[in-house]
């Protein structure tokens, strides 16, 4: 079983952020922000932006992996064809424990698992 995401399960590209925070639907908690949107293939993507003010670059990178593995656990119950933006926004401490609960919380209310 493959531990990490594939290049294909990770937005990169401008024109495809754009259109996730065009077209996406959002809910958000203290803290954190998701945007859904539909894309065009059978994939569901990824992408997390820590905003200008979140600490240095250590603690940036770190609240990115993190979430990546999150989303990397649950994405065999998520929907297929779906673009995921995270926002993490400074000043909430977030534990491992609570990260999880929160984005499994704002991946349910924006109905994106299979069935729950």
């Amino acid at each position: 079983m493959k531990k990490s995401l594939s290049k294909q399960e990770i937005v990169r590209k401008k024109t495809e952020i754009d259109n996730i925070f065009r077209t996406g639907k959002a809910k958000s908690v203290l803290g954190l922000k998701l945007v859904v949107s539909p894309n065009s293939s059978q994939l569901s993507r990824v992408i997390v932006i820590p905003v200008r003010g979140y600490g240095n670059s250590v603690q940036r990178n770190k609240i990115r992996r993190r979430i990546k593995e999150i989303f990397r656990l649950e994405k065999e119950q998520l929907r297929t064809g779906l673009d995921f933006a995270f926002i993490v926004y400074p000043g909430k401490a977030l534990t491992h424990d609570r990260l999880t609960d929160d984005i499994q919380t704002l991946l349910a209310s924006l109905g994106a698992y299979r069935c729950r």
